[in-house]
This record gives structure tokens, sequence and C-alpha cells, in this order.
């Protein structure tokens, strides 16, 4: 696929896409024509990517943790540094605050809505 059909199935603009391929989290081959071509596969990258930028991981970091998200228990990088594992491992527990705190939210929500639905369904 190209560039702009990538764009329009992960709602990510170009520039945004080629910043990704630059960067190398993403990968693409040039048609005889010059045009990027896309695999299929590269709409989940492209959302793995955002995924993890929106968790706050840095560019630097994804690039490295990219294949282990293919084959987490395949692969291993003896050359990852104390600083890097440091890095994830902050990463990874802020992760998992945000995801509580998104829980929290959910369920007051839903708690909400139910109460107004029961409270409406009474009137």
């Amino acid at each position: 696929m190209r560039i702009g059909e990538l764009s329009e199935r992960t709602d990510t603009s170009r520039r945004l896409l080629r910043y990704y391929e630059e960067q190398g989290l993403i990968l693409s081959t040039r048609s005889s024509n010059g045009y990027r071509e896309y695999d299929p596969r590269s709409v989940d990258r492209v959302f793995q990517v955002r995924g993890l930028l929106d968790a706050g991981l840095p560019t630097r970091i994804i690039k490295q943790i990219l294949p282990c998200l293919d084959q987490p228990r395949v692969i291993h990088f003896p050359d990852a540094t104390p600083e890097m594992l440091g890095t994830l491992e902050r990463e990874r527990d802020r992760m998992t605050q945000r995801i509580e705190c998104l829980t929290r939210n959910r369920d007051a929500v839903s708690e909400y809505l139910e109460t107004v639905r029961l409270t409406r369904a009474s009137a």
C-alpha cells in the first residue's frame, strides 16, 4: 500500500509516517516510480509505535524494542545497557500507573452512567 492509504488506515499524517520511517520505526520499499510501498502489517506497526509514543517512550527506545513486540520471548539484546533497562522499567511503571488511573476513571464513568440510567428508569 502507498503512504496515502497507510495514512488513512492509521489516521496518521503522511509527514509523521515519513518521520517514523526516517527513525527506523516502520519500513517501506520503493516502487519503480519512486513511491513508497508499505506492507499491510505496517498498519499494526504504526498503531504500536503511536501507542508507545503516547505512553511516553522516546523513539530511540521504541526502535530498540519493536522487534520484541513481534516475538518477545525470542529476541534478546546482548547490548542492552543498564540505562536502557532502567528507562524501560521506569516507562513500564509509568504505563502501569496510567492504566490504573484510566481504569479508575472508566469505572467511575460506568458507575455514573449506571446511576443516571437507574434514576431515569425509576422516574
